[in-house]
C-alpha cells in the first residue's frame, strides 16, 4: 500500500467482491482513550469492544496488539475529527500520526473516515438503548468511544466520509 490513505472508489482496498470475509478494526482516537470496535465486511456490522487507554507516553500499544491477535483484521480503520464546518479538528494531526504508526507497526491498510459528530451520536444510541432498557449498565466515557468507533465503522462499510 503507498500512502495508506484512499477516497473512496467501489470496493475498499483489501476487501474483494467474491465470498471471502475480512475482518475491519476500527479506531476513535483520543488522548485519554482510543476507543475500538469490530466487524467483518460480510454482515457489515460494527460492535463495539473495549477501549485502549492513552498514557502520557502515548498508546496502549500492547492492547492494541492483543486486540489484533485476537481478531486478525485485514484492514484498520481510523476515525478523522473534522469540525462541524469540514476543517480539520485539533487532534487531527495526531490521529493522522496514530494512523500511520498502525500502518508502520502492523504491516496493514489503514483508512480514515470522517468521523465528525460519530461520538454524538454514539451517546444518543447509548442513551436510547438504556432508555428501553436493553442497556442497564451506566454509560461510561469509555463506552461512548467504543460506540463512536462502531459509528466510524458502519460508515467506512457503507463507503461514507472516507478522506484522504
Amino acid at each position: 500500500m503507498s500512502s495508506g490513505f484512499r477516497l473512496w472508489q467501489g470496493m475498499p482496498e483489501g476487501v474483494s467482491a467474491g465470498p471471502s470475509v475480512s475482518i475491519v478494526l476500527a479506531f476513535d482516537f483520543g488522548f485519554k482513550r482510543i476507543g475500538l470496535a469490530s466487524g467483518d465486511t460480510l454482515t457489515r456490522t460494527a460492535a463495539p469492544r473495549s477501549a485502549v487507554a492513552v498514557s502520557h507516553s502515548g498508546p496502549d500499544w500492547t492492547a492494541i496488539e492483543r486486540e489484533l491477535r485476537s481478531l486478525r483484521p485485514r484492514i484498520l480503520i481510523v476515525g478523522a475529527p473534522y469540525n462541524a464546518d469540514g476543517t480539520p479538528g485539533t487532534i487531527a494531526p495526531a490521529a493522522r500520526r496514530f494512523a500511520a504508526e498502525l500502518e508502520k507497526r502492523f504491516g496493514l491498510p489503514v483508512n480514515m473516515v470522517d468521523e465528525r459528530w460519530s461520538s454524538l451520536e454514539a451517546n444518543e444510541a447509548l442513551k436510547a438503548q438504556r432508555a428501553s432498557g436493553e442497556r442497564r449498565k451506566r454509560i461510561r466515557r469509555e463506552d461512548i468511544d467504543s460506540a463512536a468507533a462502531a459509528v466510524i465503522l458502519e460508515r467506512w462499510f457503507a463507503g461514507e466520509g472516507l478522506i484522504k
